[in-house]
C-alpha cells in the first residue's frame, strides 16, 4: 500500500518547530500494520531533523548554535538579492535534511520517548512551508 499527500504548514519564525503532532493528524495510519512514513520538505531555506521533544530549551539551543556556525553578513557571499538571512538558510539547510524516514508499527509512528519531527525555519519571514508525505506499508492481515 502506498498514500501520499501534502503538508502546508503556516509560517512560523525563524527557528527550530515541533510538527509532529501536525504530521500525525494529515495522515491516517491506522491500516498500517508495519511500513515507512517518508518526509519530504520542498524548500532550499528549511530542513527536517528529529530531535528532543520536551524541552523547549533543545530548540533555542539548536537555533543559536547554528546562527554561531553559520552567521549572516559574510563578505564572500554572493548570493544576497533575497536578504542577509537567504545564504546561510540554504548553508543551514544542507548541514541538515530535506527528508526524514520514520517506522510505522501498528498504526503509530516508532519514534523514541524524547523524539519529536522538526521544522528548521531558517529565514526569518520563510512563509509556508510544504512537505510531502509519504506511507509505504503492509495493511493488517485479515483474521
Amino acid at each position: 500500500m502506498w498514500t501520499q499527500r501534502t503538508l502546508t504548514l503556516d509560517p512560523r519564525p525563524r527557528g527550530f518547530h515541533l510538527i509532529t503532532d501536525a504530521v500525525r493528524d494529515a495522515l491516517d495510519l491506522s491500516n498500517v500494520a508495519v511500513g515507512v512514513l517518508h518526509v519530504f520538505i520542498q524548500h532550499t531555506s528549511a530542513a527536517l531533523t528529529i530531535n528532543e521533544n520536551a524541552s523547549p530549551a533543545v530548540r533555542g539551543d539548536l537555533e543559536r548554535h547554528f546562527n554561531e556556525m553559520v552567521p549572516e553578513g559574510q563578505p564572500y557571499y554572493e548570493h544576497t538579492l533575497e536578504g542577509p538571512d537567504d545564504m546561510p538558510a540554504h548553508i543551514k539547510a544542507s548541514m541538515l535534511s530535506h527528508t526524514l524516514t520514520v517506522p510505522i508499527n501498528n498504526g503509530t509512528l516508532q519514534l523514541g520517548t524524547w523524539q519529536g519531527l522538526y521544522l528548521c525555519e531558517h529565514r526569518t519571514q520563510g512563509g509556508p512551508r510544504t512537505l510531502v508525505l509519504t506511507v509505504h506499508g503492509q495493511a493488517p492481515e485479515a483474521a
